[in-house]
């Protein structure tokens, strides 16, 4: 499950604009995106993530992966870094 890649991973990154950079910055592995975060904030993730060539993994909550990152808030998005 995605929810253990972020766990395990080394370095993430929380946010969509910071996502986006990073990808533009060709810094990131994988993303994954929460199924239920509002369209217009992870359209530009998934279109950078498609252009860049990283594989995109989709979960259902975005609460569960902002507890997957240690936040205690929602996140739409989140960026494993390579």
């Amino acid at each position: 499950m995605s929810y253990e890649k972020v766990l395990q991973a080394k370095s993430v990154i929380v946010g969509t604009k910071q996502t986006v950079r990073a990808l533009k910055n060709n810094l990131i592995q994988e993303v994954v995106i929460s199924r239920d975060a509002d369209r217009m904030l992870t359209a530009k993730i998934e279109m950078n993530a498609r252009d860049s060539g990283v594989p995109i993994t989709y979960v259902d909550s975005m609460q569960m992966l902002g507890k997957a990152c240690g936040i205690d808030v929602g996140a739409a998005a989140v960026a494993i870094k390579k």
